[in-house]
């Protein structure tokens, strides 16, 4: 199963780093991530862009999760040359990942 099946995800910029906030459908959805998607995981998947240390908020009134990767950007939308400078599809590609 990937995370999209079972959350939605909204992510951008903050300075060099950028957050990712994940969505789940339901109440199960919430309480299978809280389990299941850590920040080591998450820094794991992003490992070859350098995420940093990954910092995990819990959101259990929206049933949300927040992730900060506070190196990602390489620099931040100004300085950096990546293709996704203000890590606007980071999100998305988080999604992917197989749960």
């Amino acid at each position: 199963m990937k995370l999209y099946e079972m959350a939605n995800a909204r992510s951008g910029d903050k300075g060099r780093g950028a957050n990712i906030g994940v969505l789940a459908h339901s109440d199960k959805d919430y309480h299978f991530l809280v389990e299941h998607l850590t920040a080591a995981r998450v820094q794991d998947y992003f490992a070859a862009m350098n995420p940093g240390d990954v910092v995990r908020y819990e959101l259990p009134n929206l049933n949300a999760l927040n992730f900060v990767l506070p190196t990602i950007l390489d620099g931040g939308g100004s300085r950096s040359l990546r293709v996704d400078a203000q890590g606007k599809a980071l999100g998305q590609v988080l999604l992917e990942m197989e749960m």
